[in-house]
């Protein structure tokens, strides 16, 4: 069963810290693991090691004990809903990783979710969209012209029905809830790109997992 994105507003709804969340068309989720390690932006060259199935609490626990803290090391869960694969990051995430445009190259299409909901600046939730290499659109799902974004960035054929659909919507609105307006937004952007993500498995089942470590 696929549950679509919305459900990514709830509080805390994969693990604390808020999610990150790479969906991709045109690769398995090996491939697309083994692509997003090659952007971890610090250091040497990193890859992935499996280390089997996981809940996402098991893992945060196996990260404890293999770094002594889970947010010393990264992690993703692995999985497929519909024609999308997709990664799901766990422990110390926030960034380290690059722009995912290399993910997109020969023809894939990658979508990036993401909202680091314990920044204290705060950050607003972001969404992102490759193909073959190319930032297609991009904007701030609370739309409110923060962090760079005034409305939806990119190129104009994907960019601006995508930005007639969230004012559609009746977005931005600073005087709604700004989690109902995430969530609002995440149900665009979902039926824009027709994207799968299932949430019983990712909140509460068990998936492949890996660790993203130095070659």
């Amino acid at each position: 069963m696929t549950d679509g994105t919305t459900w990514l507003a709830a509080p805390r709804c994969i693990a604390f810290g808020g999610y990150r969340v790479v969906l991709a068309r045109g690769l398995s989720p090996r491939e697309l693991a083994e692509r997003l390690a090659k952007t971890v932006s610090y250091g040497a060259e990193h890859v992935v090691v499996e280390v089997g199935d996981h809940t996402g609490e098991s893992l945060l626990e196996f990260m404890d004990d293999t770094y002594g803290d889970s947010c010393d090391g990264i992690g993703l869960r692995l999985g497929s809903a519909g024609a999308w694969a997709y990664a799901v990051a766990y422990g110390g995430w926030p960034g380290e990783f690059g722009p995912p445009a290399p993910v997109s190259r020969g023809g894939a299409h990658v979508c990036l979710l993401e909202f680091e909901e314990e920044n204290g600046k705060p950050v607003p939730p972001h969404f992102a969209y490759f193909h073959d290499g190319r930032l297609l659109s991009a904007c701030d799902l609370h739309l409110d012209g923060s962090w760079g974004y005034q409305g939806v960035e990119g190129d104009p054929a994907t960019a601006a029905p995508l930005q007639e659909l969230l004012t559609a919507a009746g977005l931005p609105d600073p005087e709604r809830d700004s989690r109902e307006v995430h969530r609002t937004a995440l149900g665009v952007v979902e039926g824009y790109f027709g994207l799968s993500l299932p949430q019983e498995p990712i909140v509460s089942g068990t998936l492949p997992a890996v660790l993203v470590e130095p070659a």
